[in-house]
């Protein structure tokens, strides 16, 4: 057995995806960049299949989503990223189809949800942490994006808390591409297990 393969107990295992929702990554996106790089790794129907792994062998699924108040009370303007994203006035509303899951992922009552409407990473001020622990998790296997923001927050902060953290390479994507590989190459390479979705699937199927 692999040192990954032993990290993935489906017990104590669970597959966070970072903001795979229509506004982010599908058909509703409003960063062009970021939707086409998606589109090119084939990233939703590869998080899909990872996240169908994860349940058939009983680990745990979480989504850790964003979306924001129409009149952005709540959501801090204080990085440039925010402010840019705030002058489109549909962006990612709560209970707008853009927040929603992408149609792939959406529809599993078993899987848990984190939202949160501030900031760039999963776990500061949500309730992502509490899910996990009350769940037993120890383990969790990043999706998602980006590997320049969201990803690298949630996997920093998960070592942070205690977990170990393992990253499927093909279930990850950053903009620009080149950039995502040296982030991935030099920061999370000394701190996550780094792995395909292959892999992964296959430790569950031992």
């Amino acid at each position: 057995m692999t040192d990954v393969a032993r990290l993935l107990d489906p017990a104590i295992t669970a597959v966070v995806t970072m903001e795979m929702q229509r506004g982010v990554v599908g058909d509703l996106a409003t960063i062009p960049d970021l939707a086409q790089a998606a589109r090119s790794a084939n990233l939703i129907s590869e998080v899909a299949r990872l996240a169908g792994g994860a349940r058939n062998a009983g680990a745990t699924v979480c989504h850790a989503m964003v979306s924001w108040r129409a009149d952005r009370r709540g959501t801090s303007m204080n990085a440039p990223m925010a402010r840019a994203l705030s002058k489109n006035p549909a962006q990612i509303l709560d209970g707008s189809d853009a927040a929603h899951l992408v149609a792939e992922l959406d529809g599993f009552p078993v899987d848990l949800r984190s939202r949160r409407h501030h900031g760039f990473t999963p776990f500061t001020g949500t309730d992502l942490d509490a899910l996990l622990r009350t769940c037993g998790i120890t383990t969790i296997v990043a999706a998602g994006v980006s590997v320049n923001v969201g990803v690298l927050g949630l996997c920093m902060t998960a070592v942070d808390l205690g977990y170990d953290v393992v990253v499927p390479t093909d279930a990850v994507v950053g903009i620009p591409s080149h950039y995502a590989a040296e982030v991935i190459h030099h920061t999370l390479a000394p701190l996550t297990a780094l792995t395909t979705i292959d892999d992964v699937l296959a430790a569950w199927s031992e």
